[in-house]
C-alpha cells in the first residue's frame, strides 16, 4: 500500500492559498502533502538588457530551499557563495515552463520574476513550484490588466506539473519522498490543461523501463494535471 493508503492514481492532498503576500503582485502558498512552497510574482518594469527594444517581455524564476526544509539543516546557498547545479536546473525549468504559456508580446517590455521558496520538502518540490508559480503569475498578469498597463492577459493556457514513477513495479502518480527514493523510475511532467506537452523529464534508477510503462506514466500525469488545473482555476475565482 502507498502512504496514506492512496491509490496509484491519486494525488496527495493538495491546497492552494492565493494572495498570501501583502507586497507581491501575485502569490500562492501551494501544498502537495508534506511539500510546501511559497511562490511570489514580482513585476519589474524593465526587461533584461539583451531584450531591450524588442517590444516584448520576459518571465524568469528563482528557486531555493529554506535551511530546514528537510530533516537536517542545509546551509544557505548565498552563504556558500554560489548556487548548486540542482538549484540552477530547477529554476530554469520553472522559467521555461511558465514562458510556454505566456504571450511575451502582450506582456510588453517588462518582466515578471517568480520566486519559489521551499518551506518544507517531501518530494516533488519542482513540480509543486511550477504549479503554484502559475497561480502567482496569473494574479500578477490580471493585476496588470486591471491597472490598464496591458490591454489583454498574456497567459495563453492553464498548466501544471506533477511527478510520476514506478515503485515496486507499479506506475504511480505524485510520488512523495519515501516513494521517490525507492523508485525504479521517476518522471516529472509539465503539461497544459488539455494535455499539451511543455516538458518531460524521465529516467530509470536501476533497470530500463518500457515504452508501455512510459505511456502509463504519461496517462497518470494527465489525470493529475487535469485535477490540478481545476484547483488552480477555483483558487483564482
Amino acid at each position: 500500500m502507498r502512504p496514506e493508503n492512496r491509490s496509484r492514481e491519486s494525488l496527495r492532498p493538495v491546497t492552494f492559498e492565493a494572495g498570501v503576500s501583502r507586497y507581491a503582485e501575485g502569490s500562492c502558498l501551494v501544498k502537495f502533502g508534506g511539500t510546501h512552497v511559497l511562490c511570489t510574482a514580482s513585476v519589474d518594469e524593465n526587461v533584461p538588457r539583451w531584450m531591450k527594444g524588442k517590444g516584448k517581455g520576459w518571465v524568469t524564476a528563482e528557486y531555493g530551499m529554506l535551511p530546514r526544509a528537510t530533516h537536517t539543516r542545509n546551509s544557505r546557498e548565498a552563504a556558500r557563495g554560489k548556487q548548486g547545479g540542482r538549484t540552477v536546473e530547477i529554476q530554469r525549468l520553472i522559467g521555461r515552463s511558465l514562458r510556454a504559456v505566456v504571450d511575451l508580446e502582450k506582456l510588453g517590455e517588462r518582466q515578471v520574476i517568480i520566486d519559489c521558496d521551499v518551506m518544507q520538502a517531501d518530494g516533488g518540490t519542482r513540480t509543486a513550484s511550477i504549479t503554484g508559480a502559475w497561480v502567482a503569475l496569473s494574479q500578477a498578469c490580471a493585476g496588470l490588466v486591471e491597472q490598464g498597463l496591458i490591454a489583454e492577459n498574456p497567459i495563453t493556457d492553464k498548466m501544471a506539473a506533477v511527478s510520476c514513477g514506478i515503485v515496486d513495479g507499479e506506475c504511480r502518480l505524485d510520488l512523495e519522498y519515501v516513494e521517490d527514493s525507492a523508485a525504479q523510475a521517476d518522471a516529472n511532467f509539465v503539461l497544459t490543461e488539455n494535455g499539451g506537452v511543455i516538458e518531460v523529464q524521465a529516467s530509470a534508477e536501476d533497470t530500463p523501463f518500457t515504452a508501455d510503462e512510459m505511456a502509463e506514466l504519461m496517462r497518470l500525469a494527465g489525470v493529475g494535471i487535469g485535477q490540478l488545473c481545476e484547483m488552480q482555476a477555483q483558487t483564482l475565482k
